[in-house]
């Protein structure tokens, strides 16, 4: 197969790539690899999973450090010599990397002299091991790496100098060199595809000398391999000053090696605002830099006028260097709502800029399984996990929406996800973590930034207008930018067919929420119809009108359905058996709705928190222990307690992504109802010496209860740790209690 077809060149309509978040980062003495965490160091058959996605190419890992921590005559090939045959088979082109974000194995580091000769011996290597490839990135980022491991000291060798910064720089840009001259000499048409973060930087008229500084450091390492480096060159001086040698810097001049491809990496965060006034910033984004103190911060988290985007800067790139572009990585921390919004963006800022003449050949949606811990650099392992077009919380990687999106792209077909008629968080009011600054800067093209609009756009219909449940969705639906209407019973009856019709044809909603029902497991005992009509008729009904509709259709079921015998979490395969009214009208409902719409989406949970209603457990037990009440609970049920914010953030995600059965969400721990008003106690300070544990029959409960409905799932753990959420909750009941307007609920797991 002749894979060099599959990239074609700027007449050629844009493509699709993928890429592997693979990166394997040193740390002091310990390395963190990506490939590790999300699995598919284990995972052949992932391979299928990206070639179903529509990609032409894959930025693909053949890591030093991996492959040959202890030289090439001990190197390990087996795990390329499995992989990269099967995407040739799979007409997927890689894009071998072989450092990204790396430091290299431990008999080197981006500060060693050798470092380049190593590196191109290792490249020599790969090439003769695999002389059909043709794309290659043997370093990743230099630029961005050398600031990380050179100037800020994050990674190693954690130096935190300008020397540092330009010796690591011009290390892997000699590796660059060496590594493709090695490569050429097996494979002459071997191609580079040289990627690093395309950054643009804003600020204060004061702040004008630092930011044109960032504005020229941004292109160095692409100005090196194009031997654009001389005594004319904007940073010359700056070069010499921080122990550059004049000679070094010219032997990129004499050794030029332009990429054949310019990769592009744009995040939320590449464009920067800098700002003298620190008093207006969170202590979190205050800085200095050459001994200036300023504010560092997003631009979408401050200019009140959005910057033109990615558009701009890939046609800046082109104009610069007259090379092919590619944007290889594009990505974003966010609900799964504003990824797709995201990509939509890009792509259509890469294709308005290709139509303009400038050859940008595609746009690589990145971390196909997701990225482990960016939010602190990858410096430690706290589990944060954001996905990408699949998530791998689960046995096996799930497809999300980005996914569909991504086959949409790819084949040209009609963007169909009604949530892409939103506008991102990027560009709502509601984003700014400081006073808003007028600039000059110029306005977003609304028409190409954007996707698609609506002047009506369809909502989630969601019931329970007065429940916790209820006024939760309605809340993260308002801050997630997501249409939603709210039902009243006197909207619709859930339970009535004519009542739930007139709604439907009325709101015209691509989903429906049943966030409501019977809630008093008591008072069910005794009152078994109305139980039974709330909780198990309704969405049936709700269900038969999703389904003849062709709407996505989510309900609410509860850990009262198991019995409460087993000694351990519950699953959702373990076999209902409830106790009393209550359980069984959820456990009657699940059967009912899944037989009725099996497309239809089950959630069980149980033990809500959260902090924006008085009547959940942990905020009863606080409020009585903290006024020195005493207050009982029972030491002899074991529950899995569930932070709302976290539930309905994923519940939402869920949806979106056109996921079905049963499912559950819980945060993961299982505890007795006193063990969890101790542990609210112990997190917040609060004395719990009235704290009064009881048995089940002391309470005096009329329903039956499990002593065990703890749960976990066999699909998949979305929700964060309890310790994780707990730590919220107490945080934003704080801020509520001083008057806060809003508190934004992370999206940790979304």
């Amino acid at each position: 197969m002749n894979l060099s077809n599959h990239i074609q060149p700027a007449s050629s309509p844009l493509q699709l790539w993928g890429g592997l978040e693979c990166t394997v980062n040193r740390v002091r003495d310990q390395y963190f690899s990506q490939m590790e965490r999300n699995g598919h160091a284990e995972r052949l058959q992932d391979l299928e999973r990206f070639a179903s996605l529509g990609i032409r190419a894959i930025r693909y890992p053949v890591l030093w450090e991996r492959t040959a921590p202890d030289g090439i005559d001990s190197a390990d090939w087996s795990w390329s010599d499995e992989r990269l045959p099967v995407l040739q088979q799979l007409g997927v082109t890689p894009i071998v990397g072989l450092v990204h974000h790396g430091s290299g194995p431990r008999h080197t580091s981006l500060m060693s002299p050798d470092f380049a000769e190593k590196l191109a011996e290792y490249a020599g290597a790969v090439a003769r091991r695999y002389p059909w490839v043709e794309y290659w990135t043997p370093v990743n980022e230099p630029c961005t790496t050398a600031r990380f491991s050179g100037l800020n000291g994050v990674w190693y060798p954690h130096d935190t100098s300008e020397d540092g910064f330009i010796r690591a720089l011009i290390n892997q840009c000699r590796a660059v060199v060496l590594s493709m001259r090695a490569i050429r000499a097996v494979n002459p048409n071997a191609k580079l595809v040289q990627t690093d973060d395309l950054s643009r930087t804003y600020g204060t008229p004061e702040m004008a000398e630092i930011a044109n500084f960032f504005n020229e450091r941004r292109w160095l390492a692409w100005d090196m391999l194009c031997g654009k480096i001389d005594p004319g060159h904007a940073l010359w001086d700056y070069l010499l000053e921080n122990g550059a040698g004049a000679d070094e810097l010219l032997w990129f001049k004499e050794n030029n090696c332009p990429p054949d491809i310019i990769g592009v990496n744009y995040y939320i965060t590449s464009e920067r605002w800098l700002d003298h006034r620190v008093e207006r910033y969170p202590e979190s984004h205050r800085t200095h830099y050459r001994g200036v103190p300023h504010a560092d911060i997003e631009c979408p988290r401050v200019l009140a006028t959005p910057t033109p985007g990615i558009g701009p800067l890939l046609q800046e790139t082109w104009d610069r260097y007259g090379l092919p572009v590619a944007v290889t990585e594009a990505h974003i921390d966010a609900n799964r709502e504003d990824q797709l919004r995201w990509l939509v963006e890009i792509w259509n800022a890469a294709r308005k800029v290709q139509q303009g003449g400038a050859d940008i050949r595609a746009v690589t949606v990145w971390a196909l399984l997701g990225s482990f811990d960016w939010n602190c650099l990858v410096t430690e392992c706290k589990g944060y996990y954001e996905p990408g077009p699949f998530d791998v919380r689960g046995p096996q990687p799930r497809p999300t929406a980005v996914a569909n999106l991504m086959r949409e792209l790819a084949s040209g077909r009609p963007l169909a996800h009604p949530v892409l008629q939103g506008q991102g968080w990027w560009r709502r009011p509601g984003r700014f973590l400081a006073k808003p600054v007028a600039t000059r800067t110029a306005v977003a093209d609304i028409a190409e930034r954007g996707a698609f609009r609506s002047t009506f756009p369809q909502p989630i219909l969601i019931t329970g207008a007065t429940g916790t449940l209820g006024r939760a969705f309605a809340r993260i639906c308002e801050r997630r930018n997501l249409a939603y209407h709210v039902l009243t019973r006197q909207e619709m009856d859930i339970a009535d067919p004519a009542s739930v019709e007139a709604a439907i044809v009325r709101f015209k909603p691509w989903a429906i929420i049943n966030a409501g029902g019977y809630v008093r497991v008591d008072d069910a005992e005794g009152d078994v119809d109305r139980c039974m009509r709330e909780n198990a008729h309704g969405p049936t009904v709700l269900a038969l009108a999703a389904i003849r509709h062709a709407l996505r259709f989510m309900t609410f079921s509860s850990d009262l359905v198991f019995d409460g015998t087993l000694d351990r979490p519950y699953v959702e395969s373990d076999k209902v058996a409830p106790l009393g009214v209550y359980g069984r009208s959820k456990a009657d409902a699940e059967r009912r709705v899944l037989d009725s719409d099996p497309q239809a989406l089950v959630i069980r949970t149980s033990a809500f928190f959260g902090p924006w209603d008085e009547h959940n457990f942990v905020t009863q037990a606080l409020d009585a222990l903290d006024a020195g009440r005493p207050f009982a609970a029972a030491a002899d049920q074991v529950v899995s307690p569930t932070y709302v914010p976290d539930l309905v953030n994923t519940c939402l995600d869920l949806l979106i992504d056109r996921e079905c059965g049963l499912w559950h969400l819980t945060n993961g721990a299982a505890m007795s109802w006193a063990d969890l008003a101790r542990q609210a106690c112990a997190a917040a300070g609060v004395d719990d010496g009235r704290l009064e544990e009881r048995t089940t029959g002391e309470l005096g409960l009329r329903a039956a209860r499990p002593r065990n409905s703890a749960m976990s799932s066999e699909r998949g753990l979305l929700l964060p740790s309890f310790g994780d959420a707990l730590a919220r909750y107490l945080r934003d009941r704080e801020l509520l209690s001083k008057r806060a307007d809003d508190v934004e609920p992370a999206h940790y797991a979304s």
